[in-house]
């Protein structure tokens, strides 16, 4: 898809404008990731990379409109969770697992950059960069708004800072999961503040980490959900939380989503969903969960298992059990899901395709509306409600 040169200058101008009335919007925040592209298969830089971003769309009404975008490094190598919002929606943080080469533009390498946005700034702006460890992927933090933790996939450790406005400060050593391969990769805290989930993809395991004050712990107890959990959500009253398990990592099967039941700490129903589901979302009062899956999307023409769409597929959550419910064909190499605050406008990135693929949601029946162009590879996303 081509655009005018002039495209990115103008959305951030727009973002600049349109921003002054954020108090009015409902905001999801996108991590666009330009430097890796998926042709025929095969991943790589495209020449003369345009800058990662993060866009800013407004879903107070429907259809969503963006608002504009922010540079800032970014990746989708790993779970599609790589940006949040505050609850006020007047700052972000965004994580960036990978990067070019500086060295050699033809490759992509391990990044650990940390950059915190200012989205009341005008325009709004990268205000602070850390560094994290090598693959930094999620970032989460805690409900208090004291505490953020960064899964560092690439090296099977958490980062962890203390929060103070919108400063992050890092507290001391990371936390090592004692395993370089356990592969950390979504992390949502619980609502109490005291416990929060990461998904051990290379572990095959969910971990519990037990928190006080700055100090993170890795509990001994693990979760068993499924191969390769990957993405993690956390229902808004603490009950439930699930957790998408990717399977063989896109060979074709059939892999599944989890539910856990948060008051034992144990899967209480697993179900069978199509290959690769790397979106996975609660709704906002957590009767549905919304799955989006890539389904070989991202394979050669030419593969057996290669199909031009992703699926969307609706559970319905009632008494411990999940069961699905509706279905819908999405864009190419599907990433992060979100819902608006109300839950019925349902929002899937695809990285192929350079935007969100937009429904609308009635608790029966999802019914597409217009794709929002992004200008770049839809990579992972994030809004201030649960």
């Amino acid at each position: 898809m081509k655009r005018h040169p002039a495209a990115a200058a103008c959305a951030a101008f727009a973002t600049a404008a349109l921003l002054a009335v954020a108090a009015k919007a409902d905001l999801v925040v996108v991590a666009v990731d330009n430097h890796s592209v998926n042709v025929n298969g095969q991943i790589a830089p495209p020449k003369n990379a345009p800058p990662d971003l993060m866009a800013i769309v407004d879903v107070k009404s429907y259809p969503p409109k963006l608002l504009g975008t922010v540079e800032a490094p970014t990746s989708v190598v790993g779970a599609p969770t790589a940006v949040w919002i505050s609850p006020n929606e007047t700052w972000a943080i965004i994580t960036a697992a990978t990067q070019i080469d500086p060295a050699d533009p033809t490759k992509i390498i391990d990044d650990d950059r940390v950059s915190v946005v200012d989205l009341a700034a005008s325009p709004p702006k990268v205000v602070q960069t850390l560094h994290a460890g090598k693959g930094a992927n999620d970032i989460s933090v805690s409900p208090d708004g004291s505490l953020a933790i960064v899964t560092n996939r690439a090296e099977g450790t958490l980062s962890v800072f203390t929060v103070s406005g919108k400063q992050l400060t890092a507290v001391g050593s990371k936390i090592d999961l004692g395993n370089p391969k356990s592969m950390p990769s979504s992390l949502k805290f619980l609502p109490d503040g005291k416990t929060a989930l990461v998904a051990l993809y290379g572990d095959n395991a969910v971990g519990v980490l037990r928190i006080g004050g700055s100090g993170v712990t890795l509990d001994k107890q693990r979760i068993v959900t499924g191969v390769s959990p990957y993405t993690l959500d956390v229902s808004r009253d603490g009950t439930i939380a699930v957790v998408g398990n990717m399977g063989g990592g896109g060979n074709g099967d059939i892999c599944t989503v989890s539910l856990i039941d948060l008051a034992s700490l144990h899967t209480i129903d697993t179900v069978a969903v199509p290959s690769s589901p790397e979106g996975v979302k609660l709704s906002p009062d957590a009767k549905f969960l919304a799955v989006a899956s890539v389904t070989g999307s991202t394979r050669a023409s030419d593969s057996p298992l290669f199909h031009d769409y992703g699926r969307l597929w609706m559970l319905a959550i009632a008494n411990g059990r999940m069961k699905p419910v509706a279905e819908a064909k999405i864009g190419r190499w599907s990433q992060g899901i979100a819902f608006s605050r109300d839950g019925r406008t349902v929002m899937v990135e695809s990285m192929i395709d350079r935007g969100l693929d937009v429904f609308r949601w009635n608790g029966t029946t999802l019914t597409p509306g217009a794709v929002l162009d992004l200008m770049g590879g839809a990579a992972a996303i994030r809004t201030s409600w649960p």
